[in-house]
């Protein structure tokens, strides 16, 4: 009897260990198998009693309810599924008493997707709502053919979509703060991933400088929308809760994040020039691996907060900035050698606040976070403008949809319903993104037809089709977000699951979907090509001008935060800070857009390439004065008019670029920076001197991106 026990005991920890080192440590995963069960308890009932029509609408009305989910309160949560569930009803039902008259059907497609999207625009919340909405509209019309009754899709869909929501909400009154864990988690792993992309810098030439701060750039982009998320659940949670204090270990940990995040981004000198000192190459190696070692050490913090485990700092860090300090005190005393003292104090800071990120936690001011107070019929108004994005994006997608309703009319398209699906995920708000989506989705859906027909083959039986239906949309869900291509292949396999099962014509409905998708996904980037096609390179000077004025905001408030700085100073701060990095990604998604626009649009890539490149040296170095900002004695009278003096000039430039002005002024500047430069020649080496050479930098780089802009205006 005991050893049965002892065996049922080990077995559980297995199985424990196996839930959590596979499915729960992975937040993608645990939703795919969230969805999966829910849609096959839905599902497999009606199959057994041979009621599959049944079965595979509730399954699809709960595929829709799992991509409209909110990141939510549990009190929130249940508003979102209320409106859903409401919505999906308002869809599906004017869908069914619209279609069989055709103009009125048209104008109705027309006005509801048009008020969908800017409903959608309105948040987060709102956003994955009105999709879904979207959604069953859509699968309301492909099943409309088939439906033994009028109203049994607009019963069925939002029944399937409060089914899988139910279990979800469960779920989470389960483990109430999941969301924050896992936001956080992806906060803390994309900032791995950028401290391991940055280690290659130390050592590193120009060649490898070239392409690894293009891949810096990509993932800043990721670390930046992730602390936007974070916010909008942190706020999500403060609404909803009546102590705040509860969030207090989750707010301290996002302050971290964005504390580590501007360090992450510092730059403080040239690198590629340190690398060609011979005997700064081993404390820079020293130093790249330091990073490393905090990437791991982020990678660690990411792990804890999803797996609920206690976080252990890595004790090598220390060993190895011991080792670095070492190296720096045996180089200080070669003359005319570069103080990397800085640099160094940098990276043991977070190593610092990382190996203290739970001590006094329960103690001090509650950290704050931005929100957005206006309301939400202020929001909504403010999109209705001609060059509104979101509005222009309303505008596309209810063209596309009118045109392949049309389309489907006149030439008779049986299930021509699939044109407007596809033109669903396919059109998105720019054009670089709607090419991108139309290759995936084309070549996703044929490779999941050749798949699932081969599939079909092997799985005749109707047991086999319920569980590649299953499996299916398990890795739907668990590519979703990290790869749609690959999702759309195992979506396709979905649907010809599906309807092997309602009609035992899965296979023979896959060539016109192949064909409709091709029509779908071609409507959708020639309406984008010549509806507002706002090409990169006209949106360049807008997105310059707003991130030197951001940039210039962010530095004023670095000038400010050298005094004792209340918790609203703090704040201010971070916004600021925030704000230039979302500044800077805008200007790094403009020039990547642009690689996948039409030649004869793509005249100044090589141009826009240079102004982020150039941009984001600003952000750095102004990241790095920003990271020190609380050192003692952080400027001295003398050294604050040189701050002011860049100052000054960045404004002059901003305000420049602000009123297109082609003859930009950065002559203040040049005065700045000969001043500076007599300074520093003056200044002996260490870390005063490398604080005027960060000063120094900024105003060169300030400079530089003003000369660029004033030949934008030339071509």
């Amino acid at each position: 009897m005991q050893n049965k026990l002892r065996v049922t005991r080990f077995q559980g920890k297995q199985w424990y260990e196996f839930w959590i080192q596979n499915l729960w440590r992975y937040p993608n995963r645990l939703l795919a198998l969230k969805a999966a069960i829910a849609m096959g308890t839905l599902l497999i009932p009606f199959v057994i009693f041979d009621m599959a029509f049944i079965g595979v609408t509730l399954a699809l009305g709960a595929l829709a309810g799992a991509l409209s989910e909110t990141d939510d309160h549990p009190k929130g949560r249940i508003k979102a599924l209320l409106l859903t569930i409401l919505s999906f009803v308002i869809s599906s039902a004017s869908v069914e008493i619209l279609l069989p008259y055709p103009i009125l059907f048209g104008i109705g497609l027309v006005g509801s997707t048009t008020t969908f999207i800017l409903v959608g625009g309105l948040g987060e919340r709102y956003r994955g709502i009105t999709f879904g909405a979207l959604l069953v509209a859509i699968y309301t019309m492909l099943g409309a053919e088939i439906t033994p009754n009028w109203y049994a899709q607009i019963i069925l869909l939002p029944t399937g979509a409060l089914c899988y929501g139910l279990f979800s909400l469960i779920l989470l009154y389960l483990h109430p703060a999941r969301l924050l864990e896992e936001q956080l988690a992806d906060g803390f792993e994309n900032l791995s991933l950028y401290l391991k992309e940055k280690s290659k810098l130390f050592p590193s030439d120009k060649s490898i400088q070239k392409k690894t701060r293009q891949g810096l750039a990509s993932l800043n982009v990721k670390v930046v929308n992730s602390i936007g998320r974070c916010k909008n659940v942190l706020n999500s949670y403060s609404d909803a809760m009546n102590d705040v204090n509860q969030l207090r270990p989750y707010l301290h940990k996002f302050i971290l994040l964005q504390s580590l995040h501007e360090r992450a981004a510092s730059s403080h000198e040239r690198y590629d020039l340190l690398s060609a000192d011979a005997d700064n190459r081993e404390i820079l190696e020293g130093l790249g691996q330091l990073m490393l070692q905090l990437s791991l050490a982020a990678h660690e913090v990411s792990k804890s907060l999803l797996m609920g485990t206690e976080y252990h700092h890595p004790i090598s860090i220390k060993w190895t900035i011991n080792a670095i300090q070492a190296q720096l005190k045996s180089i200080k005393k070669k003359e005319n050698k570069n103080d990397l003292g800085l640099l160094l104090q940098n990276l043991n800071q977070s190593h610092i606040s990382l190996q203290n990120m739970n001590f006094n936690v329960d103690s001090g001011l509650l950290p704050r976070v931005d929100k957005d107070s206006s309301s939400l019929w202020k929001r909504f108004t403010n999109q209705l403008n001609w060059n509104h994005p979101k509005f222009k994006y309303a505008i596309r997608l209810s063209t596309c949809f009118l045109i392949g309703y049309l389309l489907m009319l006149a030439f008779d398209i049986e299930k021509g319903y699939w044109i407007l699906l596809t033109s669903l995920f396919v059109c998105q708000p720019s054009y670089s993104e709607t090419r991108q989506r139309l290759f995936q989705r084309i070549l996703g859906t044929i490779t999941g037809v050749v798949l699932g027909v081969s599939i079909v083959q092997i799985l005749p039986t109707v047991g086999g089709q319920v569980v590649l239906l299953l499996i299916a949309a398990y890795f739907f869900f668990a590519w979703l977000k990290n790869n749609y291509a690959i999702s759309v292949i195992f979506v396709t396999i979905f649907v010809i699951a599906a309807f092997n099962l309602i009609a035992d014509k899965g296979v023979v409905v896959m060539i016109p979907r192949i064909i409709d998708t091709v029509i779908g996904a071609l409507l959708a980037i020639i309406v984008v090509r010549f509806m507002w096609p706002d090409w990169q390179y006209k949106q360049l000077p807008n997105l310059l001008a707003t991130a030197v004025e951001k940039n210039h905001a962010y530095f004023n408030q670095i000038l400010l935060e050298h005094k004792a700085p209340s918790e609203d100073d703090l704040l201010t701060y971070r916004i600021s800070r925030y704000q230039a990095h979302q500044a800077d990604n805008a200007l790094s998604m403009a020039w990547r857009g642009m690689k996948l626009e039409p030649k004869r649009h793509q005249k100044m890539q090589k141009r826009a390439f240079s102004i982020t490149y150039l941009n984001h040296a600003l952000l750095s170095y102004l990241s790095a004065l920003g990271a020190h900002r609380n050192i003692p004695d952080y400027m001295n009278d003398e050294v604050q008019l040189m701050y002011q003096d860049v100052e000054k000039g960045l404004l002059v430039v901003a305000e420049s670029l602000r009123r297109n002005d082609a003859n930009c002024s950065y002559e203040e500047l040049e005065i700045v920076l000969e001043k500076l430069g007599n300074t520093l020649e003056a200044t002996e080496r260490g870390t005063h001197r490398q604080k005027l050479v960060l000063l120094y930098n900024i105003a060169e780089v300030t400079q530089q991106l003003a000369q660029k802009a004033s030949q934008i205006e030339v071509e």
